[in-house]
């Protein structure tokens, strides 16, 4: 159905809070996939389906070791597990030493990912730049999307990297006391560069429930409804 990336340049304010939101609140079926060269958390930050913890080496590991032989779309769920909330996720690296014999997966996985038939795909692919490789994953996707704070040092580094990365959109992490500012402040800068500049709540209580606790009161939380506004966005934009 379609690929969407998310990633950031310094410091990968909140990439994987902000993925794993726009899953949660995904309109359509999603898979999310921990999709960072450098490293990932999401089997020790997220709770398995029936409480349990998910297997941090079934996931990318796993999926590398057999896509030697190639790799198609619908040999990517046999390496998914079930989170808390029924959401499927593939469970990436661990460390950045696991991503060297990874170097050559990137590309296919990308056209993998975006081929996916029945579900779109939302990418975490953490900080850019330090691992060249996961262009050739970027360079599949529908939309890419980069993540800043609202801070002049992030949008500068933001600047810069749209000016070298394809990006479609920007999501700024934004303070909820001043939300609309601050992203109309993005927007001045970096809004010739993309099709939208959106916003996200920087929202810490919302991403503490979506460390496990699902219900009403995280359905309820800023990060939550900000988040639904920002995929009506993605999802309106393909």
């Amino acid at each position: 159905m379609g690929l969407i990336v998310l990633a950031a340049d310094k410091g990968a304010p909140g990439v994987t809070t902000a993925a794993t939101a726009l899953a949660a609140v995904w309109p359509r079926p999603v898979l999310l996939a921990e999709c960072d060269p450098s490293g990932g958390d999401l089997a020790y930050r997220l709770p398995a389906a029936g409480g349990g913890v998910l297997n941090p080496g079934k996931g990318l590991l796993t999926l590398g070791a057999t896509a030697r032989r190639g790799l198609e779309p619908a040999q990517i769920h046999q390496h998914t597990q079930k989170i808390v909330g029924g959401l499927d996720v593939l469970v990436g690296i661990t460390h950045g030493e696991q991503a060297a014999g990874l170097t050559w997966l990137w590309g296919p996985l990308g056209r993998s990912l975006a081929a996916m038939p029945n579900a779109d795909v939302i990418a975490d692919c953490g900080r850019l730049g330090s691992h060249p490789q996961i262009g050739d994953l970027l360079a599949e996707a529908d939309q890419v999307v980069l993540l800043t704070r609202a801070t002049l040092d992030h949008v500068a580094h933001l600047r810069e990297r749209l000016s070298i990365t394809k990006a479609h959109g920007v999501v700024v992490i934004a303070d909820p006391r001043d939300y609309r500012s601050s992203i109309d402040d993005v927007r001045r800068i970096v809004g010739p560069y993309v099709s939208f500049v959106h916003g996200l709540a920087h929202d810490v209580k919302g991403a503490e429930l979506l460390r496990g606790q699902w219900g009403g009161r995280l359905d309820r939380s800023l990060l939550v409804r900000t988040a639904r506004d920002l995929a009506g966005r993605l999802v309106g934009a393909r």
